[in-house]
């Protein structure tokens, strides 16, 4: 067994080096194991018997598959390595192999290359910086957790940009700095110490002024709580095979951890990440959208695009703290379908909703709310488990059968798809009317 221990994650220049060798020493993929450096894998130590290597031969490959290879290395995807080497290892009986759209490797890895492609274009477009201090030209700082490993490949495309102006990007991955000349790398920053965008600026400024973190601690307030190595460790084995009535989360971090590992149904492979529930571990009134939206499901949290603007005036109006409500959806992935550019809504299936109801019921279960305010009709199903008509259903207290009261009203986007003015406004006045209600149910 040849064992290959890769720089780091996306280590293409290490990949292609060794490929290029074990494939010119004719050892197959079923006789390699790929591990990125200073990881603890079950054949750390395989290659400690190896047999000698015979030198290697001389082979050619379509520069296509290395256009190929480059960008699908930049997927999260731990069989990345191995898929890639096999497609080369078969390249050498089928040259045509690439143009095969039907072979099941070459698919795979085409759908890898494409997913990368869609994750650098979120990068690219959803980026934000924040300036780090009120003079003209001051550096930049932006927080971003993009799907793929696609951090360094698209810096360049933000120095070009941003030419004249020093920033630094912070992912989970690599930390991107440019000082106008040239651009550097650093450590990722895990994404339960990343502060909160309103506090990003200032929390840079600390830690690029030397102190440390024990000097300038970060607030609880900005950031995630972080779940322990056990935690993750569950969460991610129930996430992908717990029953539905054992081994469930006992606490929001751990729900939080699950609900972005999930496998339950297949909305995970084409969204960027898991959304969970957000707010205190005990709240008296807890809120069930529908599913993440475009803007939810790249920030990472439920309700901050058009539709969650609309839900927090209207919160306002009624006298309603968002900050002591639990805020959630019957569906913790974006299910959409891509034109062009865009990324268009479609609503989750009974079974989808099914599946991902054994989060929800795992976030009652532990915020313990009075009352249940379903946003509409997909999350009246999760929280009823049955149709629920929204229109005849406002204004009344339904009685759970587990705990605490249902309320029913109309989801916030719904509000903004009604095309006529005098509908629009007389449809918010009565969600803000039914946000009263349930207040007051709840008090």
């Amino acid at each position: 067994m040849q064992v290959v221990r890769l720089a780091h994650e996306t280590d293409f220049p290490g990949w292609r080096q060794a490929a290029r060798e074990l494939r010119g020493r004719g050892i197959g993929p079923d006789s390699v194991v790929w591990t990125v450096d200073g990881a603890a894998g079950p054949f750390a130590a395989a290659n400690e018997d190896a047999a000698p290597l015979r030198p290697p031969a001389a082979f050619s490959v379509p520069k296509a598959f290395l256009d190929l290879a480059e960008r699908a290395i930049l997927h999260r995807s731990d069989e990345r390595f191995d898929l890639l080497y096999r497609l080369l290892w078969r390249l050498q009986g089928a040259p045509e192999l690439l143009g095969a759209s039907g072979d099941a490797d070459v698919a795979r890895a085409r759908e890898l290359a494409e997913a990368v492609g869609r994750a650098a274009h979120q990068m690219k477009a959803f980026v934000r910086f924040r300036p780090v201090g009120p003079e003209p030209g001051a550096a930049q700082v932006a927080w971003f957790g993009p799907a793929h490993r696609v951090a360094r490949a698209v810096a360049p495309f933000f120095a070009r940009r941003r030419a004249a102006t020093p920033f630094s990007i912070l992912t989970p991955d690599v930390c991107v700095h440019w000082d106008t000349r040239a651009l550097a790398y650093t450590s990722g920053l895990d994404p339960a110490d990343a502060p909160r965008e309103d506090a990003l600026a200032a929390w840079w400024r600390a830690h690029r002024e030397g102190n440390p973190p024990a000097a300038a601690p970060i607030p609880q307030a900005m950031i995630q709580p972080q779940p322990s190595r056990r935690v993750v460790r569950a969460a991610v084995r129930n996430s992908r095979d717990a029953p539905y009535d054992g081994q469930a989360p006992t606490s929001l971090p751990e729900v939080a951890a699950g609900v972005d590992h999930c496998r339950r149904c297949d909305l995970w492979r084409d969204a960027t990440q898991g959304v969970a529930g957000e707010g205190p571990g005990r709240a008296k009134l807890l809120f069930v959208g529908e599913q993440p939206g475009d803007q939810e499901d790249l920030a990472g949290r439920p309700f901050v695009g058009p539709a969650g603007q609309v839900f927090d005036r209207a919160l306002a109006e009624a006298g309603v703290p968002r900050t002591e409500t639990y805020v959630t959806n019957a569906v913790k992935h974006f299910k959409h379908e891509r034109r062009g550019k865009r990324r268009i809504h479609q609503t989750p299936t009974a079974g989808e909703v099914t599946a991902c109801r054994w989060w929800l019921d795992a976030e009652r279960r532990i915020v313990r709310p009075r009352v249940i305010v379903a946003l509409g009709a997909t999350a009246a199903l999760s929280v009823f488990g049955k149709p629920v008509a929204v229109t005849k259903s406002r204004q009344q207290a339904l009685q759970l059968p587990d705990q605490g009261q249902g309320v029913v009203t109309f989801h916030p986007s719904y509000l903004l798809r009604l095309p006529d003015a005098d509908a629009k406004a007389k449809a918010y006045a009565q969600f803000v009317e039914d946000l009263k209600f349930a207040w007051k149910l709840a008090a």
